[in-house]
This record gives structure tokens, C-alpha cells and sequence, in this order.
């Protein structure tokens, strides 16, 4: 009769430690990724808010501005999960490499037709393909960091976590330069400048990380007919909570983003928008850091659950908002809980979800808070039209409550599957894991 597994004492001595970013960053080969996949995400923390602006400069309306970059967010979430599973069977590259160069051309024919005032259904016509190939650089990211980490082992990595933030930290410090290079470009120099320099970077850096081969995860390849080729990251009930849980991420960062550039743009400061939400984004950042760096005792679901209540509360005041200071802290107090939120969500995933769809799951992860982000663009645009933008900011307040509800219904099924463990080729048993 076979018996449960124990803990080894090396594992015993490994969990007593606090795991902290300078043993996360000397894992072998780490850096052949960090920093070209760093390089290679900036251009996606630009792409929003520099079309709100070109497209706001050439048809003098939000509400249009809103809806055409929500139609590239749409695109991108509707996409991006297939390409995450496409990477999954054929690798990052094949995917990648053809994914930039598509990318490039449709933002140029993106900053073409708005700069010939072209009518709005072709400025709609040319924000699908733009969206549907924004390259899923931060999931390939994670899905390398897991397989350095060996996270598809039966006992995950400890480090997940602390990769977890590490990688939240680093896609917020691209919204802290991203925003702010994107508003300086387009209000500085021109306003297709931002769109351009965001093709230009994706190129660059899209193809500098493609480049890095030893690191990227093996092609899970099945055969024909197989069960595991017809199941999706989707069809796990915890993969499903976490979109509704990133939904309302996003409905935060659509609503920060247009909401913003219209407050500073009444107050006649429209070049602090991007200095603004710079800020929402360092709050985040800033709380990335300091979250990875804790060892938490709390269950993950039960961290989630605290962490999105939190958000929805700081998310209340910003419709009151009336000076452009009080924005800069209220900004940056949203910012120190989206982070939680998301570290948490991205730590889940490695313990729901196999391997072999690893990529897959975070990329509906991204495309929900692509898809939140462009129905708060859309709301949000249309309510500073009518209303100004103080209106405007009731999108990420109503965004998180709707998504706390239902994640608060949804909780049970954060719990991970234990995954079956073969012991001597015969028989097959499973460890136990801790439930609130």
C-alpha cells in the first residue's frame, strides 16, 4: 500500500526561508529573458493612450477616441488566449516573429487613415488587426520564469510568488514610462508620434526576445485526437474566476486612462496626463515590490478576496476629485492595490492549470483586463463627453464592485486540483493541499 508523501528536509529548510528577489534573480539563465522581455512589453503600455490621443486630436471627441482603442482591446482579448495556445503547441517564436511584423504594418495603417481623417469605421476596420497582434510578451514571460523555476513540478517552486511580483513590478515600471513617453511624444512632437514609436519598439524588442531560444518553455505537441489538444486553459473553473477578478482590473485601467486625460485637459494641463497616471502606475509598482518581498501565511484565494475589496474601496473617492493634486494621491493610492490583486490572480494560475496550457491561461488572464480596459475606454470616454470627466472615474468603482461580487460567489473554485503524482510507473496518488 503506498504511502502519502512527507516533506524532505531540504523542502523543510527551503519553505522556512523568505525567498526575496536576489535569490529569484540568480536563478541560471533568468536575465537572457528579464531584460529583452522587459524591452520587448514597453510598446503595450504605450499603445492605448497614444491612440486615445491621435484619435481625440483628429475627430475632437473621447467618446470616439474611447471606442476605437476599445475595439483594439476587444480584438486583443479575443486573440490573444489563441495565440497563448498557439505558443503552447508551436513555441514563443513562430508565433512572435510573424506577430510584430503584423503588428507594425496595422499601426501604420492605424496612424495613416487617422491622420487623413479617414470616417470612424475605417478608424474601427484597422484597431482589429492592430489588437488582435499586440504581441503577448508579459505571458511568454511567465511561462519562461515557471519553467526556470520548475513551477510544473508536483511541489511548485517558492520563488512563484516572488516571480509573480517581480513581473507585476515590471509591468507597472513600463506604465510609469510608458504613459509619460507616449503624452510627451504626442504633445510634444506629433500626435501619430506616440503610435509610431510603439510600432518602432515592438519591432525592436519583439525580436530581440524572440531571439532568446534557450529560454523559452518546449512545445507541448499532443497527438491527434487527444484530450488534452481539445481542452482550454478556460475550462478550468479557477481560470474562469480570475477573468471576472481581471475584468475589473481593467475597467480600472480604462477608466484611469481617459478619465485622466480628460481631467487634466479641463483643468488645462493636458500634457500632466501621462505624470498622472505615472503615478497610479508607481503606486502599483511600489506595492509590487513590497508584496513579493512578504512571506505570506494567508491562502492565496483568501489574499485575492481582501486584496479586490480593497481596490473597490480605493476606488470610491475619484469621482469627487477636483484638483489635480488630490488625483495624483488618490491615483496612487488605486495604484498600491492593483497590484495584490494581480500577483495573486498570476500566482493562482501556476497551481490550476498544467503546463502544457500554461500560456494559454495567462494570456485570457491579459486579454481580460484587455477586455475590461476597453469597455471602461468606451464608458468612460462617452460619460466625459456628456457628463465631464468626474463622471468618468464612477467606471473603475463600478468595474471592481460588480467583479468583487462575483469573484466573493466564485471563491470556491480557486482552490487547486491536486495533480496526480505516479509513484514506481503503477500507482497514482495525489497530495494534499491547505483549504481555508
Amino acid at each position: 500500500m503506498p504511502t502519502l508523501p512527507t516533506p524532505s528536509p531540504s523542502s523543510k529548510q527551503t519553505s522556512a526561508r523568505t525567498p526575496g528577489y536576489r535569490q529569484l534573480l540568480r536563478t541560471p539563465g533568468v536575465w537572457a529573458f528579464v531584460l529583452p522581455g522587459f524591452a520587448a512589453r514597453q510598446p503595450f503600455a504605450m499603445l492605448t493612450i497614444s491612440l486615445v490621443l491621435l484619435v481625440e486630436h483628429t475627430t475632437g471627441s473621447y467618446g470616439t477616441a474611447g471606442a476605437v482603442a476599445a475595439v483594439t482591446g476587444v480584438a486583443m482579448a479575443l486573440c490573444a488566449p489563441r495565440g497563448g495556445r498557439l505558443a503552447d503547441r508551436f513555441g514563443q517564436r513562430a508565433v512572435l516573429v510573424p506577430g510584430i511584423a503584423l503588428h507594425a504594418a496595422s499601426v501604420g495603417a492605424l496612424v495613416t487613415l487617422g491622420l487623413a481623417h479617414a470616417p470612424t469605421w475605417a478608424l474601427f476596420a484597422a484597431a482589429i488587426p492592430t489588437g488582435a497582434t499586440v504581441p503577448q510578451v508579459g505571458p511568454m514571460v511567465r511561462s519562461r520564469w515557471a519553467v526556470a523555476l520548475d513551477c510544473g513540478s508536483a511541489r511548485p517552486s517558492s520563488l512563484a510568488q516572488t516571480a509573480a511580483a517581480f513581473e507585476s513590478v515590471t509591468d507597472e515600471f513600463t506604465f510609469v514610462i510608458g504613459p509619460v513617453l507616449a503624452t510627451a511624444l504626442c504633445t510634444g512632437v506629433h500626435p501619430a508620434a506616440g503610435l509610431i514609436a510603439e510600432a518602432t519598439l515592438t519591432l525592436a524588442g519583439g525580436s530581440l526576445f524572440a531571439a532568446q531560444r534557450k529560454t523559452a518553455p518546449l512545445p507541448h505537441r499532443v497527438a491527434p485526437g487527444s484530450d488534452s489538444r481539445r481542452r482550454s486553459a478556460l475550462s478550468v473553473r479557477g481560470v474562469r474566476a480570475l477573468v471576472i477578478a481581471f475584468l475589473g482590473i481593467g475597467a480600472v485601467f480604462g477608466g484611469m486612462q481617459v478619465s485622466i486625460t480628460a481631467f487634466t485637459e479641463e483643468a488645462g494641463h493636458p500634457g500632466l496626463s501621462g505624470v498622472v497616471y505615472g503615478t497610479f502606475a508607481a503606486g502599483n509598482m511600489l506595492a509590487g515590490v513590497a508584496y513579493g518581498a512578504v512571506r505570506w501565511r494567508r491562502s492565496p484565494r483568501r489574499r485575492l478576496l481582501v486584496a479586490y475589496a480593497a481596490l473597490t474601496l480605493a476606488c470610491v473617492p475619484l469621482w469627487a476629485v477636483q484638483a489635480l493634486p488630490v488625483l495624483a494621491v488618490l491615483g496612487l493610492v488605486v495604484g498600491l492595490c492593483i497590484a495584490p490583486t494581480l500577483i495573486t490572480g498570476y500566482t493562482l494560475v501556476d497551481a490550476l492549470v498544467p503546463a502544457a496550457t500554461r500560456t494559454e491561461a495567462f494570456t485570457w488572464l491579459t486579454g481580460a483586463v484587455a477586455l475590461g480596459q476597453a469597455a471602461a475606454v468606451t464608458v468612460a470616454g462617452l460619460l466625459a463627453d456628456h457628463a465631464g470627466s468626474r463622471a468618468g472615474f464612477t467606471v473603475p468603482l463600478t468595474g471592481t464592485a460588480v467583479a468583487l461580487v462575483m469573484l466573493a460567489g466564485l471563491r470556491g473554485h480557486l482552490v487547486p486540483t491536486p495533480r496526480n503524482v505516479v509513484t514506481g510507473g503503477v500507482i497514482g496518488h495525489r497530495r494534499a493541499v491547505t483549504v481555508d
